[in-house]
Formats: structure tokens, sequence, C-alpha cells
């Protein structure tokens, strides 16, 4: 209403602007008549001026012109009067044209809110349209017709970035039965992971194309990235709404993604508005519409002659995609057309065309138009179809029949179909292997198979080095394709075409993996319906691995095997260290020597017919190193001490006979090697064992003292190391460089050893799988390496210092070292290290060993030389820990010489060279240097014959390195060295032969006198320092004791080259228990007391004859060699385990409890060598060999006796009888063994003599009635230990 009476106004306000503008008009004719007027009266003036001819004319005239001018004058007052009367009306016209104008302003301006009237309910009524589309959409989409979703909420993606952040899934056709059994399903297809939790949310907006072909949705509060299963070309630049989509948030933990999340659009969207048909008509764009396309094959003819301007529409199926690549600042991508033999690759680098990734898919019909013939000079191929920005692609579509080609017969081989490969087909995996393989280098060789595969992804192994695991069996690697827009999550169903089928290519994944190459496509066909579980922090999740994959081209087993050992050093390194996958990727290198491939062809890779990439060939090596943390590593060793040992195989052979003592002292202490190499030790691998860690002091809480330990995030295990020293001529001796502590490490070649230690009362040997015999075990384990097999990863400051100064003592060759140039490089170029940092590849991992913060701290130090050294004890310092400790601490001394005076330093010289002012003076002053408590640590690098600075930091005062003196009384002279209390903030460091001064060089090789075992035996002195190579170890007491283990007391027995050897006891009581002490080990004793009994091995037994045998008294063993004449006596029996009498059922003794027994057995021989008769008793395992019965008689034997208990045979003139049943058939069976022809055979024997031999006996023998006495020589008696055939 009111803009009707707006419109009568103006209409008025118009018609008054016409009868003014009227008025104006007559005015303007009165003005011209008026100017005519005066033109009139000027012409007439000018003829009277003219006309002086004539006075008298002009005289009469006068007068009429008089009057005439003051009619004329009377005219121009008329005229004044009247143009006054115009000036009034033209101010006025002004005015009312000023009024005018501001009413015309006026005007417009209400047009222009009427126009913005119109315009709004304009919109009004499209929204309102929108509105109503949107709600018949829902009331379709709903699972009740004829209702609304009251309780749905409609959110603007701002709203859903900002406010959602837990993975949801909505979905507005749900009844409340249909989402639970949804969540069930989705919970049983992915055992312990959870479903997305539901949310009432409704959005709607419109479809975009976002960078790098993305697809996002956008209202008027954002946009966020939008993922489809199959999405269509014409959704774009429409308002849609999603009745069922997922949402997932940002993880902030995860490598760098889109901040909003994504949205995953499980079907079609539903569009809000009518969409235009797609296409060109016929005879646009140059005549390259949908009515002119031609076949696959058509088109590949022109791609040879090029047409400028000219344009092609393509159809055919879809043959292959290939991701989108970013190369020099361009984004493409490309895809084949094919259409039987033929094959055409389409280029797609247009910025508006990039969506055409995710609408593309292999296998699909679709028709391209608007293409142009252009050259890709990257490629040998040259000339492809490009997209243009007129080009649109049309997916569906069929060629019609008109226009289609018929194929010519060709002689060319047609594309071969991929092979469809889905979870089913994994038990035929091996089979579709390839036989072929080249062997080089010990490492297969193998070739990948092409195929197609269909599966779930079930775990995702590291999504920032592109590994996942499709139906808990095959493994995909998508590493060297470029990276997902959006990353995989565990539930996704996925398609992959042209994927690479590998077989065992690292034994750390899936025998079965895929591997996608720049030719293959990988498509979501179904998203996940679980949330996902927390990322794991041991993955690498920055792409750190890929970016050093695209630099170097290494093989797929190299970069598989570079995850899993990133996955490892990511849990098992200390939190501090960081870039584990450059650490893992450095330590590949060096292990696995094969370079790479060189630089990747990537347009021969994508559009190649014989396709060609790093995945076509593949290596496979079973023996590759195998990584383990700290806790692993303990953990399977203190699992399997136990598990992977019979009690049984610990005693000797015969064990059978052994009694109750022998049996417990003989499992109290075993031990057992195991060498990570592979088929070496007592346990035989399939692969060698790596150890990565940083080698540290021990701790106080460290269960060895004497040992380094080796020490990663999860814990640390003892290790007994050695290095090579250079001044011993290259033999190993035990570590003494300090600088080694600190440095992260990886150990290449080590033995583990568990040493058992026991307490049980097994009665027998019966009795051995009785666990209730066993009173207390329990094991140490420790690790044994040398330093040379040992590759420094990151060197602390003093390693870095020690190896400058090597190379620099060496004229820069340091290649005798284990450490390579590399390393050193490292060490010594911080500089470069810190510059390269900005890049991945050419970062490293650093152990910073000095202090946190603050600047150089002033110290004082001194240089020492150790003389000697002794071992860990607890002694009473007067330091009590507690109160019932009474003051006994962990310590040890050291007698070391004093080199120089005390030096002042301005900060921590470490390991620096030695300088003039350090040996100013000349030493000589010895000092025994105190270490207790913490000090205690600094055990197992400090060794006799080696120089070291000893630092006191936090200090300028010299007098706290001056040993204090024992005083004495006056006229006493003290014999005793000054004493130096080691602090716990006090440091050594070792100054190794290039770090000394040039005249302490020579000094350092004069080691302290070391003697053999051989010079120890033919020495005189009362204190040696020895050393030789362990051959047995034997425990000889079995108790408790102050350090916790069992065997305190044992015997070694050392031996040297020369085969002389020397038995060494050792109590450790009141001492710190020593690894190492094993078997094969060699050993340096310092300060050992010698005792000439113990120290020579007896040489072999002589060979003897039985009758000089008789007459030589000095010879207790020797070797024999005759036939058994008669055996004079056999016995059998069980007796008692405990007091020894015969056992049946029970012990026959009444009172004896036991309820075991063990088999024993002895016989006599007459032994004759033809020079003498000899009686030889044989006993425990020698009798089964004497008597000739086989193992299974044998044992037969025994249990054929249990009944009787024992049986006893002697001869009794020409026949054996016993003291039982002589219709036993058992005394049958062994009168026939002990008189057969077979035991009466020649033998070898060693024996050992008995000491207490009678020369002569009186014998009594009868005649006819009359005794007769005479004196006979007794047979020799011997006790046979040994027995062999002659």
């Amino acid at each position: 209403m009111c803009v009707v009476v707006f419109q009568v106004c103006v209409v008025v306000f118009q018609l008054c602007v016409v009868v003014f503008q009227l008025c104006s008009g007559v005015l303007l004719c009165f003005r011209c008549v008026l100017l005519c007027f005066w033109c009139v009266l000027l012409c007439f003036r000018c003829v009277l001026l003219c006309s002086g001819v004539c006075c008298c004319v002009s005289g009469v005239c006068c007068c009429v012109s008089g009057v005439c001018v003051v009619v004329f004058q009377v005219c121009v007052v008329v005229v004044v009067f009247q143009a006054c009367v115009v000036v009034v009306f033209q101010v006025f016209v002004v005015v009312f044209r000023c009024v005018l104008l501001l009413c015309s302003g006026v005007l417009l301006c209400f047009w222009c809110v009427l126009l913005c009237f119109r315009c709004v309910c304009c919109c009004v009524s499209g929204v309102c349209q929108l509105s109503v589309c949107a709600v018949q959409k829902i009331q379709e989409k709903m699972c009740v017709t004829h209702s609304l979703p009251v309780s749905y909420r409609l959110l603007s993606v701002s709203q859903l970035v900002s406010q959602q952040h837990l993975a949801c899934v909505s979905n507005l056709s749900w009844s409340t039965n249909q989402q639970r059994a949804w969540e069930r399903e989705a919970e049983l297809s992915l055992p312990g992971q959870w479903a997305l939790q539901r949310v009432n949310l409704l959005l709607i907006g419109c479809l975009r194309e976002g960078r790098g072909g993305e697809w996002r949705l956008t209202d008027s509060s954002g946009s966020v990235r939008c993922e489809c299963l199959s999405p269509c070309p014409s959704w774009l630049n429409h308002p849609v709404f999603l009745p069922h989509w997922n949402y997932i948030p940002h993880d902030a933990s995860g490598p760098l993604r889109e901040a909003g999340g994504w949205l995953e659009l499980i079907g079609s969207p539903v569009l809000l508005c009518l969409c235009p048909e797609q296409g060109l008509a016929a005879g646009a764009a140059g005549g390259a519409g949908l009515g002119r396309a031609v076949g696959v094959r058509a088109a590949a003819g022109l791609l040879n002659n090029r047409v400028k301007g000219q344009r092609v529409s393509v159809s055919g199926q879809v043959g292959s995609v290939c991701p989108l690549l970013v190369v020099a600042g361009t984004t493409f991508f490309c895809f084949t057309l094919r259409d039987g033999s033929h094959t055409l690759v389409v280029l797609v680098k247009d910025v508006s065309r990039l969506s055409w990734s995710r609408c593309v898919c292999v296998g699909q019909s679709v028709c391209v138009t608007a293409l142009r013939v252009c050259v890709l000079r990257g490629w040998r191929g040259n000339n492809i179809l490009c997209v243009t920005e007129r080009s649109e692609i049309h997916t569906n579509y069929t060629l019609t029949q008109e226009h289609t080609h018929t194929p010519e017969h060709t002689h060319s081989q047609p594309d071969t179909p991929l092979l469809m490969m889905s979870h089913a087909d994994d038990e035929d995996c091996e089979e579709a292997e390839p036989e072929g393989y080249v062997i080089q280098s010990g490492v297969r060789l193998k070739e990948s198979t092409v195929i197609s595969y269909q599966g779930t992804v079930t775990e995702v192994v590291s999504e920032g080095a592109g590994l996942y695991v499709l139906d808990g069996k095959v493994g995909l690697c998508l590493a060297y394709q470029p990276a997902l827009g959006r990353s995989l999550r565990a539930g996704d169903q996925v398609e992959l075409h042209h994927v690479h089928f590998l077989f065992r290519p690292c034994p750390d994944f899936p025998p079965s993996m895929l591997c996608a190459c720049l030719r293959s496509s990988l498509r979501v066909t179904a998203f996940s319906r679980v949330g996902g579980a927390p990322r794991s922090p041991r993955c690498p999740g920055d792409g750190a691995l890929p970016r050093l994959l695209l630099q170097t081209n290494r093989g797929v087993s190299e970069y598989l095997w570079a995850c899993h050992l990133s996955s490892q050093l990511s849990h098992s390194l200390v939190p501090s260290l960081q870039c584990v996958c450059v650490l893992s990727w450095r330590l590949m290198e060096m292990l696995r020597t094969q370079r790479g491939r060189g630089r990747r062809d990537i347009y021969s890779e994508m559009l190649d017919k014989f396709h060609t990439c790093p995945l076509t060939q593949y290596s496979v090596d079973a023996s590759v190193h195998q990584v383990l943390s700290v806790s692993e590593l303990l953990g399977f060793l203190q699992v399997d001490c136990w598990s992977s040992v019979s009690l049984r195989s610990l005693l000797s052979p015969d064990g059978s006979g052994l009694t109750r003592s022998q049996i417990n002292s003989s499992l109290s202490w075993s031990c057992r090697t195991v060498s990570s190499d592979v088929g070496t030790g007592d346990g035989v691998r399939r692969r060698p064992l790596l150890l990565v860690g940083v080698l540290q002091l021990p701790s106080h809480r460290s269960e060895f003292r004497h040992t380094l330990q080796l020490t990663d995030a999860t814990g640390g295990v003892a290790c007994v190391v050695t290095e090579t020293s250079q001044e011993d001529e290259g033999g190993q001796r035990a570590s003494f460089n300090t600088a080694w502590t600190g440095c992260l490490v990886c150990v290449l070649q080590f033995t583990m050893v568990t040493e058992r230690f026991l307490q049980s009362d097994f009665p027998s040997i019966q009795h051995l799988d009785q666990d209730r015999f066993i009173t207390h075990k329990h094991c140490r384990v420790y690790l044994q390496f040398s330093l040379d097999h040992v590759h420094i990863l990151s060197p602390s400051v003093a390693m870095a210092t020690h190896l400058h100064q090597k190379g620099e003592d060496s004229g820069g060759d340091v290649t005798g070292s284990k450490e390579t140039g590399e390393e050193e490089e490292e060490a010594t170029g911080r500089k470069r290290r810190r510059e390269e940092e900005a890049d991945v590849s050419a970062s490293s991992v650093t152990v910073t060993t000095g202090s946190v913060g603050g600047g150089p701290r002033p110290c004082v130090s001194m240089v020492i030389r150790v003389e000697q050294k002794e071992g860990v004890t607890w002694r009473n310092t007067g330091e009590g820990l507690k109160e019932e400790e009474a003051g006994l601490r962990m310590s040890f001394s050291v007698r070391a010489t004093v080199i120089g005076p005390v030096v002042s330093w301005g900060r921590d010289p470490k390991n620096e060279p030695m300088t003039d002012r350090e040996a100013e003076r000349e030493g000589g002053d010895k000092v025994v240097v105190l270490f207790t408590g913490v000090s205690c640590r600094w055990f197992p690098v400090l060794q006799p014959g080696r120089f070291y600075r000893l630092i006191a930091a936090n200090t300028q005062d010299p007098s706290v390195l001056i040993g204090c003196r024992v005083s004495g009384r006056s006229g006493v002279e003290l014999h005793t060295d000054s004493t130096l209390q080691v602090r716990s903030d006090w440091r050594f460091h070792t100054l190794t032969r290039p770090l000394l001064l040039h005249t302490f060089r020579q000094v350092q090789r004069l080691s302290p006198a070391v003697l053999s075992v051989s010079e120890v035996a033919d020495c005189s002195s009362e204190l040696v320092s020895v050393q030789g190579l362990v051959s047995e170890r034997i425990g000889l007491r079995d108790r408790s004791s102050k350090s916790g283990h069992t065997h305190t007391d044992m015997r070694l027995t050392l031996c040297d080259q020369t085969g002389r050897s020397l038995q060494v006891y050792l109590d450790f009581s009141h001492a710190s228990y020593p690894p190492g002490l094993l078997p094969g080990n060699t050993l340096l004793l310092c300060t050992v007391q010698r005792r000439l009994s113990s120290c020579v091995q007896p040489p072999p037994a002589p060979s003897m004859h039985l009758g000089q045998w008789c007459t030589e008294q000095k010879c207790t063993e020797g070797q024999v060699q005759g036939h058994v004449v008669c055996f004079l006596f056999l016995q059998l029996q069980w007796s008692c385990s405990l007091c020894g009498s015969v056992y049946t059922q029970t012990c026959s003794r009444p009172c004896c409890p036991s309820n075991s027994s063990v088999f024993q057995s002895k016989t006599k021989t007459v032994i004759d060598d033809g020079t003498g008769e000899a009686h030889v008793w044989f006993s425990g395992n020698l009798v089964r060999p004497l008597l000739g019965l086989a193992e299974c008689q044998w044992e037969g034997l025994q249990r054929a006796l249990r009944v009787k208990g024992y049986i006893r045979i002697y001869p009794r003139g020409r026949s054996l009888v016993s003291d039982g049943d002589e219709d036993d058939s058992l005394l049958h069976f062994l009168s026939f063994v002990c008189s057969s022809d077979v035991l009466c055979r020649p033998l070898s024997l060693t024996c050992r003599k008995h000491s207490n031999q009678r020369s002569e006996e009186l014998r009594r023998f009868s005649r006819g009635g009359r005794d007769f006495v005479t004196r006979l020589t007794r047979p020799l008696q011997l006790t046979c230990v040994h027995l062999s055939c002659a």
C-alpha cells in the first residue's frame, strides 16, 4: 500500500514539473521577442547616423524620433521591468530546480530502497524455495515418512570445525535399531576399536574445488575438506544437502594436515537445485563436442599429425590413473584411456580440472572433450593429449554405434588383464610369486608381479611412512607415491590397481606386501566405521623417511627395514633424542651396502608401455639384522634362561651314579652363551641381532659394578667390554677409554651371557623334574663384546676430541679404526651439521654430554698413571647408609703415580691433549686413590698402565687434589703413600697415546709386569699378576653372601698356549661378584698369591708294563694294554641316595626317610699284558662298555634289578655263583655275559695305582692232610679311569 501511495505522489510531482517547464517555455518566447525589438532599434540608430544627407528630413524626423524615443524608453522601462520579472522568475526556477533535484535524489534513494526490497523479496523467495526443497529431501531421507527430524540441528561449517572435536557420524535415515546394528557390525569387524559416535546434525553447503584438486564444502562461515567415494563433476558449484557423512577432526599429534579435519560423504549428496545437463553441443569448441567424440584408436592416429588449434573429444575406458604430482611448482596428473590393444595418455594440468583426479577411476568409461595434442619433453613418447580450459569430462559414457570405428586386425599383443585379488586369495599369494630369481652378492633378487587388489585396512602401521596392513595379512607400502590428501584409517575399504606384489621383502613385515608406484592408483570404496585407535608414539609420522627415499631412491627392502628400525628406535631411544628417522636411515645405509638406483624417471614410470620402476625388482635377504631394545633382550634371555635348559644336561654323562651332594653341587652354577651372529653360539637363529644404546658408567643401582652399561629408554644391561690396544701391538684389553661413555652406539656383534644360580636339594637324578626340591634360583644376564664391533652413531664431546687427535696423529688416515670417516666428520664438523639441520636428510642425532645451561665452570686437574687396581669389596668406611649395615659400602682403591702438578682451568678440559704445564716438574709421587659409593662407577675404565686426567669441578683450590699422609710419631719412618678420596662430582678422562706429550708416549708402553701361566709356574714371587685363558670353572661352596649371589667361592683353571695350567681360588663372600668369569674368556688377575701346590698340570700318563709297574713306586697313573683273563667280582645295586643302603621299593634301613635311590655298579677283573697280571677295579659308567652291553640292555638290566635291589656274582671254581637264588634269570644272564668270549678281549686302559699296595702276603694251602704256609707276591691293584678297545 505504501508503495502505491508513493507512486501517486511521484506522478503528481512529475505533472508539476511539466507545468513549470511550460511556463519556462513561454518566458523564453517573450525574451526572444524583446531581443528582436532591440535589434530593430539598433538598426534604426545606425541608419540615423549614416544619413547625413538629408538634415531636413532629419530635423523633421527628429521630432518623430524623439517621440519614438520616448515611446521606446517607455518600452525599455517596461522591458527592464519585465527583465526583473524574468530574473526573479529565473531565480525561482533555479530554486525550484534545486528543490526538484533534491526531490529527485530522495526519489532515487527511495527507488534504490524499493529495488533492494524487491531483491530481498526475490532472495527470500529463492531461499524459501531452497528451504522447501531441503525439507522435501529431508522428509524423503527420513526412516519414518511424513515426519521431520525434530532432534536434528542445522550446523554451519565453522561451527562444525570449532565445536566438534571427536570423530562422529550422522545419518538421517537411521532408526535406533539400525544404528545399534551398524555399531555392532563395525566393532566386530575391527576388534578393539570403537564405532563412530552418532550426532544429529545437518549440513548444507556448496561443493567447490579447492587447492590441489581437493573438494571442499563451503558456506558463508567457512569451508572444510570433503572426501567422496564416487564424486561427479556436476556436483561442483551447486548447493547440496548431506544426509549421511562422517567427520574426522584434526589430529594434533599426527603429521601436518588440514587444521579443520575433513568430511567423508557416504553416498551421493542431495542437490537442492536442478543442474543443467553437462556437455557441449555438437560443433562447439572447434568441433570437439560430444557429438563428434572418437575412440582411442582414432585419436591415437592424431598424435602424429599435430594441427594448430585442433581440438578432439575422445571416449574410452580408463586403464590407469596416476597420482597428483607437483614438479617445478606445477601440479598435474595423468590417466590413460584404452580400447582393446590401444592406449592413450591424457595429461591434466589445468588448475580448474585437477578435481578430475577424484572422479576418474580404473575401469570407468569416460569421454573427455576439447583435448589438444602437446609435446611432453621429459618422455620418450613426446606427443600426448592435454586438457584445455574448455575441456569437460563425462563419466559413464558410451560411444554411439555410428561413431564407433571398427578396429582393424593388428599383430600387436593385447594388454594382459591385471590380476584382481582380495584377502580370500592370500593363500595363493606365494604361488603368484615368480619363480625365477638371480643370486647377487649373497642376496636374492626377485621380480615383482603387477596385480589389482581389494581389501580393508586393518592397521595403520605408520602414516608418515605410508605403511598399512590390509585384511590383517597383506602389507601396503605407499612410500613410492606422493602423500595422500586424506590419510587412510583402519576400516577403510580400498581398491588398488597396478600395484606390485612382493613376497617376503622384509622379515619384519607381513610376507605378502603390496607396493604402489607412480602408475598405481588407490581408491577408497567405503569409509571406515570406527574412530581409530590412539596414535602410537613409536610410529614416525613426519614423513621424513619418504623424503629420504625420494632423495636416495633405495630399494623397497631397505626402506621397509629402515621403517622398522625407526619404529624400534622411537620406542627404545631416550626421549631427548630426535630425528630417529634420519638415524635409522644412516644405520640402514651402513649395514645395507646396496646403492640406490639413481634418479627416478617419473614419466617413463607412469607412461611407458613396458613398465619399469624401483619396485619392478627387489632384494630378499632373510639374514637382515633384527633390532631389539634392551628390555626386550633382557626379557627374552630371562625367560629363556630356565626354559631352554634341562637339569639333566647340566650333569656329567655318568650322572646316574652321582650322590645327593654331587648332584646339587653340579647344578648350583651353570651358564649359557648365545652369539648375536647367525648360527653361532649355543642358540641358532636365522637373523643376527642388533643393539642401539648409549654406553654409560654403571649406576649405584646397577647389579654389576665392574662393567659398563648399554642403556636406552627401556632399561640398561651390563656389558663386559674389551678394546684393541695399539700400545700392546693390537691385543685386546679391558676397556680403558672414558671417551666411549656418553656415545650413542650400535653394537653389531656381541655375546649374550646368562649365568644361572640354583639352590636345590635333589635326592637323586630321578627327581630333577620336581620343582619342589628347588629352594631358590635366579639368573644374571649381561653382554660381552669388543669395541671393534661397535659403530658410533653420535659421539660424545670427548670421543670427538679423541677421533680428531687420532686422525691428526695418523696423518688423517683413520681407516684402521671401526669408526668411519662419516662418524669423524660428524664429531668434528658440528658447524656444518647445524647448517644442514634445516634439511631433514642431512640432520643427525647428537648426544649432549656437557652441562645443561650456564657457562664454563672452573676446575683443577692433574695427570696420573694407574699402577695397580684393587677389586670392589664391601668395606667399613665409617659412612653408614643404614643402621643395620654399620657403614659397609662398596669401595676400591687405585695406586697411581702423579705425573705433574695440579693445574687450574677456566673450563673442563676433558680429554684435550696434554699441555706442558701439566708436566712442569718431574713427577714420581705415589698416591692411593680411594673410591667409595657412587664414585665406584669409574672401576670399569680405570686400567693399570693408563694415563688419566683427574678433574675436580667447581673449584680453583689445588689442595683438593693433594693427598694426605698418615701422621706418625717423631723418629718413626712411615712407608705409606698419600691418599686421595674421590668425590662424587669428580671426573676421569683417559689420555690415549696421541693426547700425551712426546716424552710420555714411550712411558705408556711400559705396562705392569703381567706374567703368563708358564712364567708364574717357573717364578718364585709370592704376589704375581697373571693373564690366561679360563678352561674350567668349578664352584666350591654354595652359600649366600652380602652381594646377593650364591656362588661365592670358585676355582678357575687358567692355561696358556704351551698347555700348562694353574688353578685360581676366588672368594667373593665380601666382594662384589664380577661378570665374565667364564670358560673361554681371557682374564687378567692382578696381585694374587702364588702357591706351588696347584700351579702345574701333571704330564700325560706314561705307558707301563704290569710287571715293571709292580716295582715302580713313583708312577701312580699309567696306560696299560692287555686282555681280560677272568672276572673276580661283579656287583650291581640300587642304593639309597641318602644313606647308601640297599634300596628295593623303600630303603632297607628302617629309620631312613629317603624315597629315592641311585644305581651303582662295580666289578673286578684280572688283566694280563704278558709281563704280569693286575687286579683292575671298574665302576660307574665303565662297567657297561666292559661288559659289552648296549644302552638299552643296560637300562633294562637296571629295571629288572628294581625288585631285588642288588646282585653279586663271583667265581667258584669254574663257575660263577651268586648270593641269591641260583634259578634267577638275571643271574643266568650276567653269568653268561661274564663268561663269554666277547668279554675276554684286548683292552687299552688308563689306570691309577692304589696307594696301599702290599708287596707280599701269607697264603695257607692244604695238601694231603698237611697245611703249608708260604709268601706270595700280591697282584698289582689298579683302578680304571678310562677304557677303550685296543
